[in-house]
């Protein structure tokens, strides 16, 4: 069953509920109040531009655990020759415009909407949200950006204009000691090529609560 959210209430349904793809509720809006409320309890917003929102809860998440993280020998080879420089929330709008701009490989357009960055760009602002940067030169190589819940970074979407920069990001965040779980959402074969794995939702919002 997928329910409509109502519009006077911050409110959503249990979790457990989502159809088997993991569509919870359809509606609402993008406010900070809800957007929180939502990653607290495994929800998270995925939809198509002039599509109504649609709120996400997969029976089960595709996790990174930052200490199992998987990196090649040529991998290694660019981190240990420091071919970039990463810095941590520099640059939250244009990763973030980057990220909408790229897309995924295994979607049509962006579901990265005027919209969504909106929102997401005040989660940062009120320090919900995070980005992290990297940098060949003075000039943006690639990056990726999440939202914070306790010691769960929720990512979000990751880009690269230089090959291997997001896997850079996705390799500083790992080994900042900040967090002990990095949300993918769902799965791909890149993600799992670099040690992501599924783990049931109960396990999932265990990791979420302080």
């Amino acid at each position: 069953m997928i329910f409509r959210l109502p519009e006077e209430e911050i409110v959503f349904p249990n979790p457990g509920l989502a159809e088997d793809d993991g569509l919870l509720a359809i509606g609402g809006d993008l406010s900070l109040p809800r957007l929180l409320l939502a990653y607290e309890n495994g929800i998270f917003p995925w939809y198509s531009e002039d599509d109504p929102i649609c709120w996400y809860s997969p029976h089960e998440r595709c996790v990174i655990y930052p200490q199992k993280l998987k990196v090649s020998k040529s991998m290694k080879q660019v981190w240990n020759k420091d071919v970039f420089t990463v810095t941590y929330n520099k640059a939250f709008t244009e990763v973030i415009e980057n990220c909408a701009r790229i897309g995924r490989k295994d979607q049509p357009g962006t579901w990265i909407t005027a919209e969504m960055q909106e929102a997401y760009i005040e989660l940062h602002l009120k320090g919900h949200a995070a980005s992290v940067e990297v940098w060949l030169g003075n000039k943006l190589a690639g990056g990726l950006y999440g939202v914070l819940i306790n010691d769960v970074f929720c990512g979000e979407s990751m880009f690269s204009l230089v090959s291997n920069a997001s896997k850079t990001a996705l390799i500083w965040l790992c080994r900042t000691g900040k967090f002990k779980l990095i949300d993918c959402q769902l799965p791909n074969n890149h993600l799992l090529s670099l040690g992501a794995q599924m783990i049931s939702r109960e396990k999932y919002m265990a990791f979420l609560k302080p």
